[in-house]
């Protein structure tokens, strides 16, 4: 079933952040935005390669996920079909709602596999790969998200290629590989994707990224670009009520509160495979803007488990 087709307009997607939006922390996102959203769950990006020839068993912690999660996408990074292929056919066995394909992360490993954002050098692979996950899910919508180019932007010849391919939908950066996250994201390119992928007469879907506040800023930038929706990844940071687009746990007791409640979170569902200290850049972001905050972080950057997160956090308030 093609849950993108069913969508509001405009949707809001959680984007794919590594080692942030875990299992956990999806989890919680789903309690505090409640029914608001987002829209669409995202997992951390996962390699297929390693799926299918390395530590399968700590890569398939990134794989978990709830039902209240729903709908979800699995993410995967490589450069190889083959192993697209057997990921999508994995993701499929797995019970997820959609597949996508990671054609814009920067980090030099997945790069020199051939992954991530050195596909936008090599279009010919980046078709292949879309077609290689559409053969291993066939009963699956097949995503991706990329950016508008590597070291220039080359949106006009880069999105048709990936048009052809007929995706269900494209997220796109508003930014190049090389500018990373060091300049304002260009939303004026997003409405040029608009504007392609309409005069293609596609149906795939346009997602905007880059920048993003909340919801609200959101909403702005999808009427100004004409986007079917956006996807907000780093104003998600210490706020898991963000698509809820309330301001009821915004207070210093809540965050704290609800902090505790991802630290324990974590440790449940992750803590035999991930380090502890994912955890901590979670605790710089909720530990900000209140009278003691820094303090507060300080000491939380010296804890090993969610006891002392915990006992923390009590002497704080007493």
């Amino acid at each position: 079933m093609n849950f993108w087709k069913n969508l509001p307009k405009p949707f809001f997607v959680l984007a794919p952040l590594a080692n942030v939006t875990d299992a956990a922390f999806r989890r919680m996102i789903a309690k505090y935005s409640k029914t608001a959203g987002p829209h669409v769950f995202y997992t951390e990006f996962v390699s297929a390669d390693g799926l299918m020839k390395g530590n399968r068993e700590v890569l398939m912690k990134d794989l978990i996920f709830s039902e209240a999660e729903r709908p979800i996408v699995a993410q995967f990074f490589t450069g190889s079909p083959e192993m697209m292929e057997r990921a999508a056919a994995l993701a499929a066995e797995l019970g997820f709602d959609g597949v996508d394909i990671n054609m814009g992360c920067p980090d030099r490993s997945i790069e020199k596999a051939g992954g991530g954002a050195a596909l936008i050098k090599n279009p010919k692979l980046a078709q292949e790969l879309i077609a290689a996950a559409k053969r291993g899910a066939p009963n699956l919508p097949v995503s991706l998200k990329t950016r508008l180019g590597y070291n220039k932007d080359i949106l006009e010849e880069w999105l048709p290629a990936l048009l052809s391919a007929e995706p269900v939908a494209v997220a796109i950066h508003a930014r190049t590989r090389k500018e990373m996250s060091k300049v304002p994201a260009r939303w004026e390119r997003v409405k040029k994707a608009v504007e392609i992928r309409d005069a293609m007469k596609s149906k795939t879907l346009i997602i905007g990224n880059g920048d993003l506040k909340d919801l609200n800023d959101a909403k702005e930038k999808i009427k100004e670009s004409g986007a079917d929706g956006a996807m907000l990844g780093r104003a998600i940071f210490g706020r898991p009520w963000l698509f809820s687009n309330s301001y009821e746990y915004e207070n210093t007791a809540s965050r704290l509160q609800i902090m505790v409640e991802h630290t324990k979170l974590f440790e449940e569902l992750l803590g035999n495979v991930k380090n502890f200290a994912i955890m901590k850049k979670h605790f710089k972001a909720y530990c900000e803007g209140f009278p003691g905050a820094k303090e507060l972080r300080i000491k939380l950057m010296e804890t090993e488990n969610a006891v002392q997160v915990e006992d923390i956090v009590k002497k704080f308030f007493s």
